[in-house]
């Protein structure tokens, strides 16, 4: 009996030593610094809003997971310039010494923010960016995303419009990277599978003027229609394709952020687009539930995509900083701990590729009393080939 006392007494006294070194570790510690680099101005300034704010709300949501560590930010604002990227990120990365630089929105400015920060010691996580090359080409072991790549959200679609008996497709986008991708990766599913790309439509970016393409394709009159726009783009086309007449007679199918944060200025003209994207508002789960709720009581505003993927790049840094017990000195530990990170997002489960690019649902989407109602998922958790990725 005695025994057990002393041997009870010897746990005690450990747990209490670990306690209090822990705790010490803490408060000798320096803030865990995260530079945030977002359009706060700017064409996109909304987008980079809830990215931060997603991203901040869950770091305070999951303060126990740092250990006692402070998180200090340092946020500036890109306007979404790609020439600014460079002397902005070397900013982070040299004067402030951030152990995590979260950042971009803009695909140009995520390729200038690589060219500095890539193989660094520095963590970049990208909360939207979606250029495929950040996880491609260019992909390092310090570079992560937690948003998507292009080719995740249109690939699926493809597929569904296979599915739907739809053999003859146009497909249309603005004239830049996004775009581009987007329709590549629609195209290389659907022509795969015995479809056929009748017209590829280009349009200058950010030209709005769509009615002379949509009398095009009214002539060619195919089985359906797929296209990548997003934000005000998005609502004038959406606006015209049924002012045209082609709503109701040529089924109109996109990439989510056709109608991702749209709906609402697009009204009756939205009904019935069917997209793809890995995330919905309604998704049906315990933590988006939680998520969309909390986001509303802390901001006064409905969450969005752009929430969600800020939030989860918020969820990668705690998960991390708690795996290691709050001490992230040893970056190549830092790294392994975040590549062994799963994190239980609004958006559903979601783990990391060796390319760090999520491996996450996609969701088939349609627009119903101005919604995006979940009404499949075409592809369970879908990887990215991550072509050109040398990790």
């Amino acid at each position: 009996m005695e025994n057990n006392k002393k041997f009870l007494r010897t746990l005690l006294a450990a747990a209490v030593t670990t306690t209090l070194c822990s705790q010490a570790l803490a408060d000798n510690a320096e803030p865990i610094k995260v530079g945030v680099m977002l359009p706060f101005s700017g064409i996109y300034a909304a987008l980079g809003d809830a990215g931060r704010n997603g991203l901040k709300l869950a770091l305070q949501e999951h303060a126990d997971d740092l250990h006692g560590r402070q998180i200090e930010f340092i946020e500036m604002d890109t306007e979404a310039k790609p020439e600014k990227a460079p002397e902005i990120a070397s900013s982070l990365l040299d004067q402030h010494h951030s152990d995590f630089i979260i950042g971009p929105v803009h695909s140009g400015v995520a390729m200038g923010m690589i060219k500095v920060l890539k193989d660094k010691d520095t963590i970049m996580i990208i909360p939207n960016a979606g250029a495929n090359a950040a996880t491609g080409p260019l992909c390092a072991p310090n570079i992560f995303r937690t948003s998507f790549s292009m080719w995740q959200p249109s690939y699926p679609m493809g597929r569904v419009a296979l599915d739907s008996a739809y053999k003859r497709v146009v497909t249309m986008s603005w004239n830049y990277g996004a775009g581009r991708e987007s329709l590549e990766a629609f195209e290389e599913a659907f022509t795969a599978g015995g479809g056929k790309i009748v017209k590829q439509i280009m349009v200058p970016f950010p030209k709005t003027e769509f009615q002379s393409y949509l009398s095009e394709i009214g002539s060619i009159n195919p089985d359906a229609v797929f296209v990548f726009f997003a934000g005000g783009g998005a609502v004038k086309f959406v606006k015209d394709y049924d002012a045209l007449g082609l709503k109701g007679k040529i089924p109109l199918l996109g990439s989510g952020f056709l109608t991702e944060g749209t709906t609402s200025a697009q009204g009756p003209s939205a009904e019935g687009i069917r997209t793809t994207l890995h995330y919905a508002d309604g998704l049906d789960n315990e933590v988006n539930t939680k998520f969309r709720q909390d986001y509303r009581q802390m901001f006064g505003k409905e969450a969005d995509i752009y929430a969600v993927q800020g939030y989860d790049a918020g969820l990668l840094i705690a998960k991390a900083v708690d795996k290691l017990g709050g001490d992230i000195s040893d970056r190549a530990a830092l790294i392994k701990a975040m590549e062994s990170t799963k994190l239980l997002s609004p958006r559903g489960e979601v783990s990391f590729s060796k390319a760090h690019n999520p491996i996450q649902n996609i969701y088939l989407r349609e627009v119903v009393d101005g919604v995006n109602k979940v009404m499949d998922v075409p592809a369970a958790k879908l990887e990215d080939p991550a072509r050109g990725c040398k990790l």
